[in-house]
């Protein structure tokens, strides 16, 4: 019998934390979706890596709400059973909480094991590939031709250039540049221009031909207007960023044989989302025990307040530990600690010193 009631423990546990997963994963899908398209606008990314970029983004947090997931499903599941009086009648007919909830901690520990193959291993590589890509595709867009009817931006936003078609010749008919330049506005004419970039890749060069430029300061009336027959505007391409390695971007391996702090606090941190995951789930335990007439989702708000106290410890912990206010050997191993304990002492002590006054009286 408890086996079987430890089975049906199991699956509310794993189906309700599936559901409570999968429904945290669609909101981080859509956050990471209006981040890469944000960037995908401003850096003129390429359509095809837009779809790698949101999967690598949204594989990089998997490991960051599967513990809250696994958290807020042994909550719910077991609140539930304690609200239709299940667990009441399964207690009544002998069977021991202990062998319930063994299944549940089994499930904990797989989930940690998971965890810490997306931590240690798989998430650096996506981080790194990530930022690979967002190089790859800012270059792609930023250098690519300028397609006709369609308004594009150099420079950072200071120049943009329109055409109106595209001649046999592959030349660019019908050309609008503006260029601001301080307070002063450049605007052009052509008929057709040419795109191109430098050699070493730090310029894009814009050839007109057969045009006329105003320049001249927006509310003034002193604008000066020329007509040429050629024209080279030489635009400077936006920098697309540094290239210094990033510690989310480091492999646990090269983690655990550095000495300097930042790298060690990131491997701490790297860690401690596994353990957290089976901290949460004994935490839970005692916490999804409900009073008689008591909701079933009056305990959701307090799991969820543990776990933001919990993460923002863990956060600053990495934080003091990069810069050394906390000593190398204590790691974030003390948060771990202050939550177990805390964890004694709210649930377990309460009960304890209770029984041993039923026990006196």
């Amino acid at each position: 019998m408890p086996r079987i009631l430890g089975r049906y423990f199991l699956r509310e546990v794993i189906l309700t934390s599936l559901a409570v997963t999968g429904i945290l994963f669609a909101l981080l899908v859509a956050n990471q979706l209006a981040a890469v398209l944000e960037r995908a606008v401003q850096d003129d990314y390429p359509r095809a890596v837009l779809f790698q970029l949101i999967g690598l983004g949204a594989l990089q947090y998997v490991s960051i709400i599967l513990p809250v997931g696994l958290l807020l499903g042994v909550v719910l599941a077991l609140g539930r059973l304690y609200h239709d009086s299940e667990m009441t009648s399964m207690v009544a007919c002998g069977v021991r909480p202990v062998d319930l909830y063994k299944p549940i901690v089994g499930f904990a520990v797989l989930v940690a094991a998971i965890v810490a193959w997306l931590t240690l291993f798989l998430a650096p590589h996506a981080t790194a590939e990530t930022f690979s890509l967002r190089g790859i595709a800012a270059r792609a867009g930023q250098f690519a031709p300028v397609a006709p009817g369609k308004f594009r931006t150099f420079g950072g936003g200071d120049t943009v250039v329109y055409a109106e078609g595209a001649n046999p010749d592959g030349t660019l008919a019908n050309v609008f540049v503006e260029r601001n330049r301080g307070d002063r506005v450049e605007v052009t004419l052509a008929r057709r221009a040419r795109h191109a970039a430098s050699h070493d890749g730090s310029m894009q060069i814009i050839t007109l031909y057969d045009g006329e430029r105003f320049e001249g300061t927006a509310g003034k009336p002193n604008f000066r207007i020329m007509h040429f027959a050629e024209q080279v505007i030489p635009v400077r391409a936006h920098p697309l960023g540094g290239s210094a390695q990033r510690l989310e971007t480091v492999s646990s391996g090269e983690l655990w044989r550095s000495s300097d702090p930042q790298k060690r606090a990131e491997l701490h941190w790297r860690i401690s989302l596994p353990i957290m995951c089976v901290v949460l789930t004994v935490l839970a335990i005692p916490l999804s025990r409900l009073k008689p007439r008591q909701g079933r989702y009056s305990r959701v708000w307090l799991a969820v307040l543990i776990y933001f106290v919990y993460s923002n410890l863990i956060s600053a912990g990495q934080v003091w530990l990069g810069r050394g206010l906390i000593p190398q050997a204590f790691g974030l191993w003390w948060v771990h600690a202050a939550v177990v304990t805390t964890l004694v002492l709210v649930v377990w002590l309460p009960g304890a010193a209770a029984r041993l006054q039923a026990r006196a009286a």
